[in-house]
């Protein structure tokens, strides 16, 4: 057995489905609550009185208006995403890009270079574009018999997620340019010293993460076009194509309005030009304060009718997509959990408290960068993490005077780093692909060891 195959068999021994590990960390924490030391909960009242207080508390975060008010935004990025991937524009455009992908090392390059800006746009659409790209190099190359390396150019299609935290759909990014999102999420003793928001400018378009994303926009692709210079490659076995939605010819009454591709085309260039019309006359345009994430729900929605033109056509692909909105449909909800039983236990002030005794400025958003990564693991939806993380990083970094940006940043690197480990978000590419995990994490592992120093160097850098 490979190395490859131990670590696969590895993952599975040990990791359960996302949504277990959620009720075990579930678990973890309402134990974790009742013992805690520190907590004056603990001291004041009996078992029973503790029990019932931190079931309160636990049931109260679960079903926190915010927090499922955010959980509906993140379902509704990746949704629309998905949708715009799979919309007739977007497959003809593929199409067109296929004679350049004649040799197995410039198919890596194109699917890299293009996976990685779209998922810089919106990761949903990035993840679902890379994974129908690289089915249809798999079928052109059993067409034309062209020899290539289908798990590298599967690697290719995920490695998007190296990039996506820190764009413009970076789960933390967004919710922290949203009014009044920090101040809800800070724990009580930095309330009234936190900002109201922190804009795009100050994260996504800050000088640190442009160049963090400039060079993996560069590096990634020739990376993967020397690797498939050097992998061997086969031709792949003929794979069967999906069929295609008939559309509905004998049409009477008001389904005209339904099917009518003027129609729906209409609709979203109206609401595409109300869009800028937001982003020009907002009084703070040059930082990017109109980002936020019902700005970009908007945004995607316009574009998703434009490029579906039907509203049926769009209603049948949002049918397509939703399945894939389901992990954070029913997790989000039991992290908020989570985050509601540290939060009123004092867990949180607590391990603040811990952190800024063995970090410095310097040292912070390295650790931070560090722990990300392995929390990645256990808590795969960068949206899910940022509720744990995210009171931590805001109480320590106010405490002890570091940049509360920098740290979320390194928070985000960290977490889409270990994308290329943890095999969650693959399974969208696997499942269109046909592929397995064992066939690419050989090469996004070694995207994750390029992105690691890429990140840690920007971090002591700036």
């Amino acid at each position: 057995m490979s190395l490859i195959d131990k670590y696969i068999k590895g993952i599975r021994f040990l990791l359960p489905a996302p949504f277990t590990i959620a009720i075990l960390i579930t678990l973890f924490t309402l134990v974790l609550a009742f013992v805690w030391p520190e907590s004056s909960v603990n001291r004041d009242l009996n078992s029973l009185e503790k029990t019932i207080f931190i079931l309160k508390a636990w049931n109260k975060g679960l079903w926190d208006v915010k927090g499922l008010a955010f959980a509906i935004q993140m379902m509704l990025m990746l949704l629309l995403g998905h949708v715009l991937a799979i919309s007739k524009p977007i497959d003809k455009a593929i199409n067109k890009l296929l004679p350049l992908c004649r040799s197995n090392a410039k198919s890596a390059f194109i699917v890299t270079f293009l996976t990685l800006l779209l998922s810089w746009f919106n990761w949903g659409l990035g993840l679902v574009f890379g994974a129908i790209f690289c089915k249809k190099i798999i079928d052109y190359a059993s067409q034309f018999s062209i020899s290539i390396n289908a798990g590298l150019i599967g690697a290719a299609g995920y490695s998007g997620l190296m990039i996506w935290h820190g764009g413009i759909s970076g789960s933390s990014l967004v919710k922290i340019s949203e009014l009044g999102h920090l101040t809800d999420l800070a724990p009580e003793t930095v309330k009234n010293r936190v900002p109201d928001l922190i804009d795009f400018s100050n994260t996504v378009f800050s000088p640190m993460n442009l160049v963090v994303t400039c060079i993996l926009i560069v590096v990634l692709p020739t990376i993967m076009y020397y690797l498939g210079k050097k992998t061997k490659v086969m031709v792949p076995k003929t794979v069967s194509k999906p069929k295609e939605d008939k559309e509905k010819t004998n049409l009477i009454g008001i389904e005209i309005l339904d099917h009518s591709k003027f129609f729906g085309w209409f609709i979203g260039i109206i609401m595409l030009l109300f869009c800028i019309f937001l982003a020009v006359s907002h009084p703070a345009t040059r930082s990017f304060q109109f980002i936020n994430p019902n700005y970009i729900n908007f945004t995607l929605l316009a574009m998703a009718l434009v490029f579906h033109q039907s509203l049926i056509a769009f209603i049948k692909a949002c049918e397509k997509a939703v399945t894939g909105t389901v992990g954070i449909l029913i997790q989000f909800p039991l992290y908020f959990g989570i985050m509601g039983v540290v939060s009123e236990i004092g867990i949180i002030s607590d391990l603040a408290w811990y952190f800024q005794n063995i970090s410095n400025e310097l040292s912070y958003p390295i650790f931070t960068f560090f722990s990300a990564g392995l929390v990645n693991f256990l808590v795969p939806s960068g949206g899910g993490q940022w509720y744990i993380q995210g009171p931590l990083i805001i109480q320590s970094t106010i405490e002890m005077g570091v940049s509360l940006e920098k740290s979320i940043m390194a928070m985000a690197y960290g977490d889409q780093l270990t994308n290329m480990m943890q095999p969650f978000w693959a399974l969208p590419l696997l499942g269109i692909t046909g592929l397995k995990a064992k066939d690419i994490i050989p090469f996004t592992l070694i995207l994750m060891v390029v992105g690691f120093m890429v990140f840690s160097f920007a971090l002591i850098i700036f």
